[in-house]
């Protein structure tokens, strides 16, 4: 197999990957400039807000696993490629050149067991590190199970790593990655949340310490495989950035392509709304402290087909409600829906110099079309009536506001809704 062969293998292998913003695309029509290949590129963004361009890619699709879900596992019937180090990190360093990239995110299977698999990977690092003097973005997977030393070596050359959790519960491992444990995930994760821990302190008492994994570490969840509730997954997300320390928790929609009895059919739609209600509430645990236990609960484990989370919040909490913007303390602000972290600030500054009324908070950057039903402007409101339903229309519109009273009057149940907005993001229309 020729390297372009093993490159279109192991680009498309990582596509399920979802530890960075997007992917390429393929764009029609020659004789112009430029090239927007799919093959293997993804979008990040750096601290400072530039999108980084990286080269996504496994190691090898060669794997010594079994997981149900994936779609290289061991008894799966697709075409198997490996790259050598050399390969690879020269193939890194050709893109670079051309400028297609400007980094590297880089992921593997478990070839042989997790030892011989990480040692690959960090040859790979070593030879783009030192060989070529490479100093661009470098994401790497770590793998469960791999000895430690290995780990912090890897965790010296990467900008940030990763361990994915994969599944939400130990039960659903047990069940679709025998292969895999709790204990084996969670394990590497505490290392490096405590080598990056002792770097930053290295840092700051030595010059010229090495950082490790500077840019933090992150992990990813697949959405759907099993029958975990939204409140569940929530739970866990939120004790994960708390006892982790994590930079971001990816939500990976599951996308039917194996067979298996614990597994939804193929064909069945991926869950891609649930995954973009998960997203919105984990915005809200990081940026607007909200807690996982207020956004839902027992009596409602999953979210609102047709609301975002910090609306359907806000229409439970309507005691809560309206509040006056020229009064409300920042972390009230934050509550209100159509009032962003960057809103929020803007508001407390510039009420110091003026009285805000609507118009200003338009200025400002403000949703007025949400906010306006949970906010007074020096004593008026403009939300009509303070009453759960009217509110609810109003901020509905469209197909969602025709589904919800065609649900109110009995032509289509919830499960319906759920069924055709799930549809709607599979076609581009949310």
């Amino acid at each position: 197999m020729d390297l372009m062969e093993k490159l279109t293998v192991l680009t498309d292998a990582a596509k399920y990957d979802v530890a960075c913003t997007s992917s390429g695309v393929d764009r029609g029509g020659g004789g112009g400039l430029g090239s927007a290949s799919r093959m293997g590129i993804c979008h990040s963004f750096a601290a400072d807000g530039r999108c980084i361009s990286l080269l996504k890619v496994l190691q090898s699709n060669a794997c010594a696993f079994d997981c149900a879900y994936c779609v290289n596992r061991r008894s799966s019937d697709v075409r198997r490629a490996s790259f050598t180090p050399r390969e690879l990190a020269d193939l890194t360093i050709e893109f670079y050149r051309r400028n297609y990239i400007e980094g590297l995110f880089l992921s593997s299977a478990v070839v042989r067991d997790a030892d011989y698999t990480c040692e690959q990977m960090l040859e790979t690092l070593h030879i783009l590190r030192t060989e070529y003097g490479f100093r661009g973005y470098i994401h790497a997977k770590a793998i469960p199970g791999a000895d430690r030393r290995l780990l912090a070596r890897i965790g010296l050359l990467a900008d940030r790593m990763s361990v994915n959790i994969e599944l939400p519960s130990q039960e659903s491992l047990r069940l679709l990655a025998p292969d895999k444990s709790r204990e084996s995930i969670l394990t590497p994760m505490g290392f490096v949340k405590d080598k990056i821990q002792e770097s930053c302190t290295d840092v700051v008492r030595y010059r010229g310490a090495p950082a490790f994994a500077p840019a933090g570490q992150s992990t990813q969840m697949i959405i759907g495989a099993t029958g975990e509730s939204d409140l569940q997954i929530l739970k866990l997300t939120a004790a994960l950035y708390k006892k982790y320390n994590l930079k971001r928790v990816f939500f990976s929609a599951y996308i039917p392509m194996v067979s298996g009895s614990n597994l939804p059919a193929p064909g069945t739609p991926p869950p891609l709304l649930r995954e973009h209600r998960l997203y919105q509430a984990d915005w809200l645990l990081r940026f607007y402290r909200f807690e996982a236990s207020e956004l839902l609960d027992e009596r409602q484990p999953f979210f609102d087909p047709l609301l975002d989370p910090k609306c359907s919040w806000a229409l439970r909490h309507l005691e809560s409600f309206p509040v006056e913007v020229n009064r409300a303390d920042y972390e009230t602000l934050l509550r209100v829906p159509g009032i962003g972290v960057r809103g929020a600030r803007r508001i407390v500054a510039a009420r110091k110099s003026c009285r805000l009324d609507l118009d200003s908070l338009k200025k400002l950057g403000v949703t007025v079309k949400r906010a306006r039903y949970f906010i007074l402007c020096s004593g008026k409101y403009y939300g009509g009536n303070l009453v759960h339903d009217a509110i609810l229309e109003g901020l509905l519109s469209g197909n969602a506001l025709k589904k919800y009273r065609e649900e109110r009057s009995g032509q289509m149940t919830i499960d319906d809704i759920m069924r055709e907005e799930k549809q709607a993001c599979l076609v581009g229309q949310m």
